[in-house]
């Protein structure tokens, strides 16, 4: 049930800072349309920004921590409320920026895992009432107690995504 395409070019954010994670956000453009079916669909973008204790669901491959296989082959998914911007800097200070909101358990145990090997990228997405909210960007280790997940916040990107798609 998967489909795999290859990229014909990747655009970052033009703002996007490496130190501060600042404008995480990344478009991918596809060699090909993508094929939509049953379980391949688009998600809107977010019209509004998120909010604490919205529920959401992250979603994605990445690294499995707990059965020790390098990298799902199913997509895995995990309802998480969203953070507020207290608890989120409470965590984080200073790195949290505008463009960047917490999601997950503060409790730790339970978070999206994400890294890099190579030019393997591991993408997860969070999704709250039906439209892309989030895109996993960083957090301090894994599903670590009192370090909940950071995400990029969708909401203050869809002019950018919108006119970048328009003029590619």
């Amino acid at each position: 049930m998967s489909t795999l395409t290859n990229h014909l070019r990747l655009i970052p954010h033009p703002k996007y800072n490496d130190y501060t994670y600042d404008n995480d956000f990344m478009l991918i453009k596809l060699k090909e349309p993508a094929i939509f079916k049953q379980y391949v669909q688009p998600i809107p973008l977010a019209t509004s920004c998120s909010f604490a204790g919205e529920q959401c669901l992250v979603s994605g491959w990445g690294k499995q921590i707990t059965t020790g296989v390098d990298y799902a082959d199913k997509l895995q998914c995990l309802d998480l409320p969203v953070l507020s911007r207290a608890q989120c800097e409470s965590a984080y200070g200073w790195q949290i920026t505008n463009n960047m909101f917490c999601a997950g358990f503060m409790e730790g145990g339970k978070t999206h895992v994400r890294y890099v090997i190579d030019i393997v990228v591991s993408l997860h997405v969070l999704s709250c009432n039906g439209e892309l909210r989030g895109v996993v960007s960083w957090g301090y280790g894994c599903a670590q107690r009192g370090y909940p997940g950071v995400y990029a916040e969708v909401c203050r990107y869809t002019d950018w995504v919108q006119s970048t798609i328009a003029n590619n």
